[in-house]
């Protein structure tokens, strides 16, 4: 049985997008699909969200940069047309991960995180986190919290994954692999 997994993503200036391609690399070296998903397609090569995207899939990982501790308008204006999802529990029990970028290390990230897992609660998702023993998560001095992956983009929002944030992300998407083929 083949697993597939959505990677939704808003990105302003390339962080949250460079998480995603982190995350879905590391779905597919487990041997699953992964779908990057965008909410506005900004490139040519990006593919917007829909609802069947949703249904379809095995597990969802979900980011936007921070907006003073909540998600990106644009995500949080799609979240708001899944009602219909909600009524019929379609994503009921489907693993679920987030990941956030801010431009400083207190820019709000932890809250952004919260605020991200929030409609995946209602919609009955099981949410992960990135537990303790990834040593990434102890060894950081950028992003990384125990709610999901994150990285400080510096305030000119130029700064590269680190090594700890790539191996973050990593680990996310192996583990939400692993729990999603778990739950099949």
């Amino acid at each position: 049985m083949s697993t597939t997994i959505v990677v939704l993503y808003h990105s302003s200036h390339g962080s949250v997008e460079a998480m995603a391609h982190e995350i879905a690399e590391s779905i597919e070296q487990q041997g699953a699909s992964a779908l990057l998903r965008t909410f506005v397609a900004k490139n040519p090569h990006d593919i917007i969200i829909t609802k069947d995207d949703l249904i379809n899939c095995d597990g969802l990982a979900f980011g936007t940069p921070t907006r003073f501790g909540m998600m990106a308008s644009q995500a949080k204006m799609f979240w708001e047309t899944t009602s219909e999802l909600w009524l019929k529990g379609q994503l009921i029990d489907k693993p679920a991960c987030v990941f956030s970028s801010s431009s400083s290390m207190h820019g709000g990230n932890e809250a952004t995180l919260l605020n991200l897992s929030l409609p995946l609660l209602h919609h009955g998702m099981m949410l992960l986190g990135v537990p303790y023993d990834v040593p990434e998560l102890l060894a950081t001095q950028t992003g990384g919290t125990p709610y999901g992956a994150t990285h400080v983009a510096g305030s000119s929002n130029s700064t590269e994954l680190s090594k700890d944030e790539i191996k973050i992300c990593q680990s996310v998407g192996k583990r939400l692999t692993q729990i999603a083929r778990k739950l099949q």
